[in-house]
């Protein structure tokens, strides 16, 4: 179930409004809204929009931003049709799958994070005889969601080593249960990310694949995304929006100290925790070559039923 989340009570600015409220006449900017809900998923990737309100980036373009924890959009489609979810944070995966399903068009209104060695890997169980990616044929492996980006980028890793995506089965579990899965044996390896990564890792798990590097380097994990609609209707507040998260952006890019600041008010993350994670790197646009590399890995595997033009995938006023 999803869960609202006041910005304020996060150490944030004014009063958290309806997203569907809109700016009366004549307001700062010609904003056609003022007031934005926005779904955010509770990871490292949404910590730009926290900087932002912290920081009264949105209070200076005359905005309130309400949040609501999202697990991913999928998940909130009917609020994000008919306009009540402004905007949401989307992997490249789910909103490439959005868009081929037909359920909608989103665009990627501003890149958030992309993949950085050891961010996402396969791990086995302490002790397992599993050692290398070539040692995974006949094997299950866990993933968060099935055809997705765990899937995707373990099937790269495992045809570097001679296997094909069919020589393993693929189980969903989801990765606050993957530990628990490896040491009872349910399965015998588990595609995680950070900070479920770190935590496996503390467990005594080995590390045999990383996802984020080699053949599957620089990955684009995420970003903000928006309806095509909305963005018609709303481009005075897509610009004020877009503005006060790109300056939040490039803050996360340049302070990491700023990040595992913020982490912890809108996750279970202990602080501590969020310090030690190993993160992406957060930059103003993404590498659009890694985003058409993604794009024709999920259609190359069958997870898409159309070949993606990543240049389509953005928003007009940037990546």
């Amino acid at each position: 179930m999803a869960i609202a989340l006041s910005l304020s009570a996060c150490g944030g600015g004014g009063e958290s409004g309806d997203g569907d409220t809109a700016a009366p006449g004549g307001s700062a900017g010609g904003l056609e809204k003022t007031q934005l809900l926005v779904g955010v998923v509770p990871v490292p990737s949404s910590a730009p929009l926290f900087i932002a309100e912290k920081r009264g980036f949105f209070k200076e373009e005359g905005l309130t931003v309400k949040t609501e924890i999202i697990q991913a959009p999928q998940a909130v489609m009917p609020k994000i049709l008919n306009g009540s979810m402004d905007a949401f944070l989307t992997s490249y995966v789910s909103l490439m799958a959005i868009n081929d399903s037909g359920a909608a068009t989103l665009k990627l209104f501003q890149h958030s994070q992309e993949a950085a060695p050891n961010v996402a890997g396969v791990v086995v169980a302490e002790g397992s005889p599993i050692t290398s990616a070539a040692d995974l044929k006949g094997k299950t492996i866990a993933v968060n969601v099935l055809k997705a980006l765990g899937q995707t980028l373990t099937n790269a890793h495992l045809q570097e080593a001679g296997l094909k995506p069919d020589d393993v089965k693929y189980v969903p579990v989801q990765f606050a249960d993957q530990i628990s899965a490896l040491s009872s044996g349910k399965v015998d390896a588990a595609w995680l990310v950070e900070p479920f990564l770190t935590a496996a890792k503390k467990d005594g798990a080995t590390q045999i694949i990383d996802t984020t590097d080699g053949v599957t380097a620089g990955v684009p994990i995420d970003g903000w995304g928006v309806t095509e609609d909305w963005l018609a209707k709303n481009p005075e507040t897509a610009a004020a929006f877009h503005r006060a998260l790109a300056k939040a952006q490039q803050i996360a890019g340049e302070d990491r100290k700023a990040i595992d600041e913020v982490v912890p008010t809108y996750t279970q993350i202990p602080a501590d925790a969020a310090a030690a994670m190993t993160l992406g790197t957060f930059s103003l646009e993404a590498d659009r070559t890694n985003v058409q590399k993604l794009a024709d890995l999920l259609h190359g595997y069958g997870y898409l039923k159309s070949k993606v033009d990543a240049a389509q995938l953005f928003a007009p006023l940037g990546g």
